[in-house]
């Protein structure tokens, strides 16, 4: 599933601390936004790891899942481009 993560955090080191989180799920697109092209385990595995980081009173992260045939019609105004899924090799 292709999944936008944007956020919203108060204090830096927690803002921090999430931004390196979701740096292993996706890539980041601007300041507080991440997209990820994960399976149902990974987004739990992201999803439970930033819900250990934030303060839930104060901080707020929100996860947009997009379908694969949705993903084609996203515009981007200046510069940036969509993420592409990257292809692996087993050896």
């Amino acid at each position: 599933m292709y999944v936008v993560v944007s956020y919203d955090i108060v204090m830096d080191r927690t803002r921090t601390r999430v931004m390196k989180h979701l740096k292993n799920f996706g890539r980041r697109v601007q300041l507080s936004v991440f997209e990820c092209d994960l399976d149902e385990q990974a987004f739990a595995r992201m999803k439970r790891g930033v819900e250990a980081l934030i303060n839930k009173k104060d901080d707020a992260v929100r996860y947009y899942r997009i379908c694969r045939s949705c993903k084609s019609h996203v515009v981007i105004s200046g510069w940036g481009e969509i993420m592409e899924e990257e292809g692996f090799e087993v050896i």
